[in-house]
Order: structure tokens, then sequence, then C-alpha cells
């Protein structure tokens, strides 16, 4: 590691906010990768008859754990939990139900309030609001993640062709952007996913479609100022070819404006799935979703529960994600190199 990025990562744990939030965005994020084994209506492990079995992760018939059925053991029935603990045990999540798993042994009619069951209580289809915030969120990350990573690689190598070729070739493609930005993208995204079945790489790739630009001015400008620097036109009179001069020594130099600005490029594509999600236009409808959660309490505003829920925990993962941000820009800042 270079004694400039050691000292941006000296700069970015000295700024408590912001590395605190880090650390609790990260803790998050682990928990979320770990929702099965938190939030199922199976059993982390089953030994039965001496044998060792992982319902979470492979299916089992009835018959296995002595019954008369080939179909996947139900492990809530009665009959089922009697013949396994007659020789055996069983180790079940912390919460019983997953997100799409609902609560048939209700007193009250849904959308039910927090019980010792449901601890954020059961939405309009008695599920778990607190095993379905578990799910959305990894899904929101998961996405968010991924998409932001695309969106970057597409929107780097375009900005820095751009700016390192300049003339034409940069003239033209600000033309394509200014074109490109000027489109509606919540629209748009709208129309086309609406043409196509629910399906969650097809909301990936619609979104990326608009979602690349995001760097390219960034990543432009900063190719532009450095292809007339003295290492560039050196390596150029010494015959080194125009794509190692771009990405590995200009791109080395330009990538700390870039990774300040991942933070609230996630941000922007974790809220911008929300609200697809909140309109109906976003992931498949027995997905765990955030946005439908939201949209569950406006429709139920006599369960303020299912609203305040999914308001809440989209804030905490937006504001931790926007302090994060702010304390990588203060890290990141070329003047205080």
């Amino acid at each position: 590691m270079s004694p400039i990025m050691r000292a941006r990562l000296d700069r970015f744990k000295q700024n408590k906010l912001g590395f605190g939030c880090f650390i609790l965005f990260m803790l998050i994020f682990g928990i979320s990768l770990l929702a099965e084994i938190i939030a199922n209506d199976k059993p982390i492990l089953v030994k039965y008859d001496q044998h060792y079995y992982v319902p979470i992760v492979h299916r089992y018939a009835e018959t296995t754990f002595g019954g008369v059925f080939e179909t996947e053991a139900d492990y809530k029935d009665p009959v089922v939990k009697q013949l396994i603990e007659s020789k055996g045990w069983m180790l079940w999540p912390m919460i019983r139900y997953s997100y799409q798993t609902p609560n048939f042994e209700l007193a009250e009619p849904v959308p039910s309030p927090p019980t010792k069951q449901n601890w954020l209580g059961t939405d309009d289809q008695g599920r778990d609001v607190l095993a379905r915030i578990l799910y959305g969120l990894r899904v929101s990350l998961l996405f968010g993640l991924a998409l932001t990573v695309c969106a970057s690689v597409i929107g780097i190598i375009i900005g820095a062709i751009q700016g390192y070729y300049g003339g034409w070739v940069d003239l033209i493609g600000q033309r394509i952007l200014e074109v490109w930005g000027g489109l509606p993208m919540l629209f748009m995204v709208m129309i086309l996913v609406s043409m196509f079945s629910p399906s969650i790489y097809w909301l990936f790739l619609i979104m990326l479609l608009f979602g690349w630009p995001t760097l390219v001015g960034l990543m432009r400008a900063e190719f532009l100022k450095a292809r007339h620097l003295d290492y560039v036109r050196a390596a150029r009179s010494l015959g080194v070819k125009d794509a190692t001069i771009m990405f590995r020594h200009i791109l080395p130099n330009a990538m700390s404006s870039t990774l300040s600005q991942l933070p609230f490029m996630l941000t922007a594509n974790i809220t911008a799935l929300t609200a697809l999600d909140f309109l109906g236009y976003g992931l498949p409808p027995d997905a765990a979703s955030l946005g439908e959660l939201l949209l569950q309490g406006k429709n139920n505003l006599n369960a303020p529960w299912l609203a305040l829920s999914g308001f809440l925990s989209l804030a905490l993962v937006l504001s931790l994600l926007i302090y994060i941000g702010e304390a990588t820009r203060d890290a990141f800042d070329p003047r205080r190199n």
C-alpha cells in the first residue's frame, strides 16, 4: 500500500462518525447475509437417529424422519416434530419464519401487531415483518452493490476514453451523454420494466442502462488533466500502448475522486430500487422488498408498524451510507495529500 493511500485510510479512521457508521453498516450487511440462519421456517440443524441433517441447505422428505409422505418435511407439523424429537433434536433459528412464511396461529386478523412470536408484527398476508426486513435489506444491498460496481466500471472506461483521446471522441461522447442524461431515468425504467415479465435480471440491466453515466464526467475530467502531464508524455515517447498508459498509469491516480463517490452511488441505487418497488415496477412480487413493505404501510394505515419498520430500516441504511460517503470524500480530498 502506498504512503498516500495509507494516509487516506488513516484520515478515514480518524473521522469517528464516518468510521463508526462504516462498522455499523458492515455489521448490518453481515447480518443480512446470514438471513437464512437468523430467520427461517426450517431448522438450522437436525439430529435424527445418530445422523445430522441441514434443512436450510438441503431438502429432506418426510420419510427421512420416519414419516409416510415423500414430499418435503414440514418441520412445524406436530407429527414431524414428534418423530424427530423421539430420536433426536432440532436447532431452530432465532426467528422461526422466512420472508414468505405466513403465521397460521395468529389470534388477530392480519396485519397483526407486534407479539412475542412476531417481534415487528405481520403484514397483510400474515408474514413476519422482521424476516422480510432482513431478506429485503440483503436484496437491496446486494442489488445496489452489484449495480454500483458494474455502472462504475462502464462509466470509468467511457470517461477514460473520452478524456484521454479528447477531440472528436470527446465531443461526440459529450453530445451523447447530454441526450442520454436528459432522459427521465425513473419514468424510462418504469416503461421498459413494464414491457417484460418481472425479473431481477431485467431490472438490473435496465437500471444499469441508465446508471453508467454517473462517473463519466468525473473520470473524463481527471484524464483530460492527466493526459498532458510529463509522465504520460514520456510514456508515449517510449512507445507505451495507450491502454497501458490509461489503465496502469493514469487510472490509479484518478481513482481517489471516484472512490469517494461510490457510497453516494450506492445510496441512489438503493433509493431507486425502493421507489420502483413501492410503485410496483421493481422486483417480482414474491421477492422480499423494503419498497413493498412501505407500500403495505400506505395501504394499511391502521397498522403503523408496517410503515415505521420499513421507513426506519431504509432511513438507517441510507443515513449510514451518507456519513460513510462524506468521510470518504474528506479522506480522499487531494488538497489534503
